[in-house]
């Protein structure tokens, strides 16, 4: 008997021990079931979504009323703008710390204290791009506006406010799943967030990979594959009228280094992160005011990566989307402006190869001289294991982020980042001040304060104006300049200028009636500066041109059937040419089949189109059978676009790229369309055999809405249509992750929204999901924008009073 209880206990108190410690199993790491699976203090607390009537809270120096509609959108009423922000603060806290958390971590390099091992490589990379460095320098730009400081820091004491008031039971249930406890909010996280940003929309390129299309196929080559501009049509701005400036002028000649560059980059364009926006002036609609419309095309995450929030006090009056981690609204409106963003696209990155004096990477020449480096050991806390050391070479053109030690395969690898987000910056007195905002003069003087990422700002007004500006800090390019890796040893390389603000692309209440913008080119080629990137659209912009060329008398709901629009300009313009380069007469029974369902579609992309799945699946046979070339080369190459792609197969259709290399005959465009459709068939065949599914579009695009920290259980597949270069950019993963609508009336500003998920951060909740089913049917919530507590009555679930506790 005594033996065993002796083993009774033994095993007690293993399984106290085994409870109450994490694990890492396999590299998963496993939280403390025992706290995990309280019942009264664990994740089934997190069901739990209640909003307490009255909080006392430290910091505050008056008190707080918010009002909770039925999508739990925060209407949040102070008597000061210091409360105000406070306020945000703590509200965002309480229904996205962790996200915010994550965040922040991703874009200082940390996410291995969380989560591992795993993420390492990703954490080198984010302290070699140099993220909190372009961070500090953009708080401490901010820190010198005393009015920005004090919002940053009101935020910053709200979202702490929050997290003291923590306890276990209370903690969001990412926290418990990973097994850590959120820190203290700093100013610099809110830099840090920004950064992150700009590094998602502006900071892909393609200059090491165009350095070697370079060397493989010469400049002719280069100029046919990939022209800087692919004079597609319908620019942001068409300009006819010339420009009445003077515009900033470079001698020198850029040079390029003269070798192979054998590395892995980090930086990817993700193809399908993009906008739309516009605004119709009142002569275009049925109510004689302006209508505003605004859909940010980002990874749909999540939490999502939107906070709707209502914010106001004496002097400021703005509600739509925050940023969780941020103050003030990016995306929104107020009782006399709306403003909207796309993304610019333009080229904000260069290379330069470094030639370092020897191994030690103390010097490295510039010109004639050689200069000292600055050396930063970053230190990276790994969860479950010792902490990793790195060494970042700094020079003046930025960090040096490839060498042998990370991605660069070789010692002769050394290559500096120069990004305009490493500048001081202060982007959200730019955010603060549109919320303010009265009129079109409140508009550009906001906007001479934003720098990165560059985007494309539309605006309306309740007193008839509207207009676009396409807003960053430029550098003044040369021809080809930033389309290749430059010579570190050169300072004739260096970016000598910047475009002035009052020189950048902008116009106002244009004769057509509307402005507009999609990530196209933005501008005719009067406009007297070098522009060039490598992701500029060519078929949403045309599209959205087209529509609103045509439309009479529209409403508030014309525009939301806008947005929602799914119809193909891609496969308009390239099918037909398809098609007629088969002969049908020679097709077997199943490709008939498909021949004749893509000659009868309609070029819509709907939820439950067939034809669109044929048109995808022929599309993704037919792109990698042409560039053959480039995809078996040993080196990095970039892929020609898609517009570029088919225009080439029209006008120069015996081209030598359309050859198949591992075949012996000498293929033509046409040739290659009957073998990509051949094989196209048959792999949707194996498609349909394997999902036992026929191939509507919204199941063969099968979209996706995934949790932040890939947690399958809290992730959502949505089916839905549209796809990348559709107005309704809807692909896999990414897709419009804010909608908005705001007709700009006299006697009353009406706004509209939806985002694909809710306000809520924790799963348990009804307010974590409950907007993606009406996003995916096209559909918005009314967005309440009263100025007054007692207005919001009748749209009002829950009041919630903030009060000092001082």
């Amino acid at each position: 008997m005594k033996f065993k209880a002796f083993v009774s206990l033994i095993i007690t108190a293993a399984l106290i021990y085994a409870f109450n410690r994490s694990w890492n199993i396999k590299g998963t790491p496993i939280p403390p079931m025992g706290k995990f699976m309280d019942p009264f203090h664990g994740f089934w607390k997190n069901a739990e979504n209640k909003i307490t009537p009255v909080l006392a809270i430290k910091g505050l120096s008056g008190e707080v009323s918010i009002a909770y509609d039925s999508t739990l959108i925060p209407h949040i009423y102070a008597a000061s703008e210091d409360d105000l922000f406070f306020a945000q603060g703590y509200i965002t806290a309480n229904h996205r710390l962790w996200q915010m958390e994550l965040q922040t971590h991703a874009a200082a390099g940390r996410v291995s204290e969380i989560l591992g091992p795993a993420t390492l490589d990703f954490d080198r990379g984010q302290r070699r791009l140099g993220m909190v460095y372009g961070a500090q320098n953009s708080l401490n730009e901010m820190e010198k506006d005393p009015v920005l400081k004090k919002v940053i820091e009101q935020y910053a004491k709200g979202i702490n406010a929050y997290i003291e008031s923590l306890n276990y039971e209370r903690l969001p249930l990412e926290y418990k799943l990973l097994d850590y406890w959120p820190e203290p909010w700093t100013t610099l996280k809110s830099g840090l967030l920004l950064k992150y940003m700009a590094k998602t929309l502006n900071i892909a390129e393609k200059d090491f990979e165009m350095t070697n299309a370079l060397k493989f196929f010469g400049k002719d080559v280069i100029e046919l594959l990939y022209p800087d501009n692919e004079h597609v049509g319908d620019p942001i701005v068409d300009n006819t009228n010339g420009w009445n400036f003077k515009p900033v002028t470079l001698a020198s000649t850029p040079t390029v280094p003269q070798d192979i560059v054998q590395i892995k980059p980090l930086i990817k364009h993700i193809p399908d992160i993009g906008s739309n926006n516009w605004a119709v002036s009142g002569s275009k609609t049925s109510t004689g005011s302006p209508i505003l419309c605004n859909d940010p095309h980002l990874e749909l995450n999540l939490p999502s990566i939107w906070y709707v929030i209502h914010l106001s006090a004496p002097g400021i009056n703005t509600m739509g989307a925050s940023l969780p981690g941020s103050p003030s609204v990016i995306s929104g409106f107020n009782d006399s402006i709306a403003w909207g963003v796309t993304n610019a696209q333009r080229d904000l990155v260069d290379w330069y190869k470094i030639q370092f004096k020897d191994k030690s990477k103390k010097e490295y020449l510039s010109d004639d001289q050689w200069k000292a480096t600055r050396k930063v050991i970053e230190k990276i806390v790994v969860k479950g294991t010792d902490p990793f050391y790195d060494t970042v070479v700094y020079t003046h053109h930025g960090p040096v982020t490839y060498d042998e030690t990370f991605h660069g395969e070789s010692e002769k690898n050394h290559y500096a980042f120069r990004w305009v987000a490493h500048d001081p910056s202060k982007e959200l007195l730019a955010f603060y001040l549109l919320n303010k905002g009265k009129n079109h003069n409140d508009y550009q003087k906001a906007l001479d304060y934003y720098s990165s990422p560059a985007q494309n700002f539309v605006f309306a007004s309740v007193s008839g104006d509207i207009g676009m500006r396409i807003q960053g800090k430029y550098p003044v390019r040369r021809q080809n300049e930033g389309r290749f890796v430059l010579d570190g040893t050169k300072t004739s390389n260096e970016w000598q200028a910047f475009i002035p603000n009052e020189q950048n692309v902008m116009y106002k209440n244009p004769v057509r009636g509307f402005v507009s913008s999609a990530n196209q080119y933005p501008v005719d080629d009067t406009y007297p500066y070098y522009v060039m990137s490598n992701h500029f659209e060519a078929y949403r912009n045309r599209r959205i041109n087209q529509r609103l060329g045509e439309m009479k008398n529209i409403s508030p709901q014309d525009m939301m059937s806008l947005q929602a629009d799914n119809y193909n300009l891609k496969a308009a313009e390239s099918l037909p040419m398809w098609l007629a380069m088969l002969d049908s007469t020679k097709l077997n029974t199943e490709e008939k089949s498909v021949y004749d369902k893509l000659k009868s579609w309609n070029f819509v992309n709907t939820a439950d189109s067939e034809g669109a799945s044929y048109y995808e699946m022929w599309l993704r046979a037919i792109y990698p059978m042409i560039w053959d070339e480039i995809d078996s080369a040993k080196v990095s190459l970039p892929e020609p676009t898609t517009y570029q792609t088919l225009k080439l197969m029209k006008e120069k259709p015996d081209l030598n790229f359309f050859d198949i290399v591992s075949t012996p005959e000498k293929e033509t465009a046409s040739d290659v369309a009957r073998k990509s459709f051949s094989k196209s068939v048959l792999d949707m065949a194996k498609w349909k055999q394997d999902k036992k599914l026929e191939p509507a579009w919204a199941d063969f695009k099968d979209s996706y809405i995934q949790h932040l920290a890939r947690l399958a259980p809290f992730s959502y597949h949505v089916r839905h249509g549209g796809n990348n270069g559709i107005i309704n950019a809807h692909g896999r993963r990414n897709g419009p992750s804010w909608r908005m609508v705001v007709s700009l009336e006299k006697n009353g500003l009406k706004a509209w929204g939806v985002f694909p998920g809710g306000q809520s951060g924790n799963p348990g909740s009804p307010f974590y999901n409950n907007m993606i089913n009406v996003w995916s049917a096209d559909r918005y919530f009314n967005l309440h924008f009263n100025t007054a507590p007692e207005q919001m009555q009748k749209f009002t679930m829950s009041v919630q009073t903030l009060k000092s506790a001082q």
